[in-house]
């Protein structure tokens, strides 16, 4: 059996960037014909993406496959960890659900139950790939949690990989954070380190030459170079610490003119998942959307979103709490409403928890769609695609009525009488509702707006709701995610020293 040979990308915190230096790598290995495909052996997120066997991973190692070319599987990320609260979470071992538990348990003795696991499913790739690209997780020197830690320095021993560290000069303090986080590990782990690199970067080079040629000098190892910093990136955050922030101020009254950006309010909800759904229409130039935590928002908005939700229960009671359900039922007499997901679940009638899965018993939801939901234990996790029902937005017909995205769900939803679906799937379910005034709609499909035929029809629909004119331009986010996975492996490897990376595991950067 084949043996591949593996990279590690390690951060001095989280958030440095590894993540996209990872996906970086797999696009500069795969364009060079090399079987290159990612791995982290534990990922904590409430951003997932759905394999096509459908199982859950962590939403950034399915981007880092998209960069290698291949289909993204469940033993990229084999244990993903979904925070329900301050010290619990919901953890998913090879893409369902093991077990709801507190962090200390976890730490202290469930980790290594896992271990196993993580073993077969990063052997599993290793005999499928000639490279494994795998991401570290915060720090690897975090000393309080190193004894169980299965996803740093214990995992590159295992892989038998050479790291590369990676520090982030835009928080400050980036050589102390070097210099600290090598010193804080074993003997043996430093041997590992191959290398640092500084990224995001932004200034006069010239002024960080010296401290890059004494921070060589102190730590004995490498820089293998300097990456800037990247604006504009069509690429998804791994985690909520890369959501955009939350609007301070709402919009002022709206102007009167055709050609006015459509005012889109998403409700940051404090379990907000899969934020990246709206990546794709915050690029759009037709379009002005704000994250927000205050209902007063909502008055000068044209279309509200309600998102996913990791805990749909306790958000809803949340946002009764922050008086949004006044607020959205006032906007809903003359505006658009949308939910997604668990965003969805809270639009209907009730929501009911015999099993506890999130909280035991029943509530009322918003009201706005004829349907209720019974959270379950098994989860739903799928790949989807299908035909919207009636073959119009908004009560206007469409030209494009094709959808597509991926379901990741605990609630069945129920639908009352005369309810109509938002689409029919290709398996002949039904997805989703829409109210009888059109002005309602709610689908479980995230990643909808991913796809430009139906995101271009959306805005043109809502817009026209609205007699505003058509969007002037659409962004062609499909082709410009690609292109920034071309423009970040470009930068990276004309940052990095390359040939010494690639010798590392025993190739030639040609």
């Amino acid at each position: 059996m084949s043996q591949a040979r593996a990279i590690m990308v390690l951060g001095t915190s989280s958030h440095v960037g590894k993540s996209l230096l990872t996906t970086a790598l797999c696009r500069i290995f795969a364009q060079r014909g090399h079987a290159v495909a990612p791995f982290k052996s534990q990922n904590m997120s409430l951003n997932s993406a759905a394999t096509i066997e459908g199982l859950e991973i962590g939403r950034a190692q399915a981007l880092q496959a998209e960069a290698a070319g291949i289909a993204p599987s469940v033993h990229m990320n084999p244990i993903l960890i979904k925070p329900s609260g301050d010290c619990s979470s919901q953890v998913m071992v090879r893409g369902k659900i093991w077990g709801q538990i507190s962090a200390a348990d976890y730490h202290q003795r469930r980790v290594e139950e896992l271990m196993p696991v993580v073993r077969e499913s990063y052997e599993t790739l290793a005999s499928n790939f000639q490279v494994i690209i795998l991401e570290g997780a915060g720090s690897p020197a975090e000393i309080n949690l190193k004894q169980h830690d299965i996803v740093n320095m214990r995992m590159a021993a295992l892989a038998d990989a050479q790291c590369l560290l990676v520090g982030d000069i835009d928080r400050g303090g980036v050589f102390a954070s070097l210099l600290g986080t090598v010193e804080l590990l074993e003997p043996e782990e430093r041997d590992r380190i191959r290398g640092f690199c500084i990224n995001k970067f932004r200034g006069d080079l010239t002024l960080l030459e010296p401290g890059l040629r004494m921070m060589e000098e102190r730590l004995r190892k490498p820089c293998l170079g300097v990456v800037p910093y990247l604006p504009a990136l069509a690429l998804e955050e791994e985690d909520s610490v890369g959501l955009p922030p939350v609007a301070r101020a709402g919009w002022g009254p709206k102007q009167n003119t055709l050609d006015r950006p459509l005012r889109i309010a998403v409700i940051a909800l404090p379990s907000f998942s899969n934020f990246t759904d709206f990546d794709s229409l915050r690029a759009e130039p037709s379009v002005d959307l704000l994250f927000c935590r205050s209902a007063e928002f909502l008055a000068n908005a044209d279309l509200v979103i309600l998102p996913g939700s990791k805990q749909t229960m306790s958000d809803l009671e949340w946002m009764l709490a922050q008086g949004f359900d006044r607020a959205i039922h006032l906007h809903a007499r003359t505006g658009l409403v949308v939910g997604i997901c668990g965003g969805m679940q809270m639009l209907g009638d009730e929501l009911v928890d015999p099993a506890g899965i999130e909280q035991q018993g029943r509530m009322a939801g918003l009201g706005l769609l004829p349907i209720r939901t019974e959270m379950q234990v098994d989860k739903v996790t799928r790949l989807c695609s299908g035909i919207i029902h009636s073959h119009s937005l908004f009560g206007l017909p469409v030209r494009e009525d094709l959808v597509a995205g991926y379901e990741i769900h605990i609630g069945k939803t129920l639908y009352q009488e005369q309810a109509e679906p938002f689409a029919t799937l290709k398996n002949n379910e039904p997805d989703g509702c829409i109210s009888t005034d059109r002005r309602v709609l709610g689908t479980y499909l995230h990643g909808i707006f991913d796809h430009d035929g139906f995101r271009h029809q959306f805005l043109t629909s809502a817009r026209n709701f609205y007699q505003l004119a058509p969007p002037s331009a659409f962004n062609p986010w499909t082709k410009q995610r690609e292109d920034s996975l071309d423009r970040l492996a470009r930068q990276v490897s004309t940052s990095l020293d390359m040939h010494r990376i690639f010798n590392w595991v025993g190739l030639k950067y040609a």
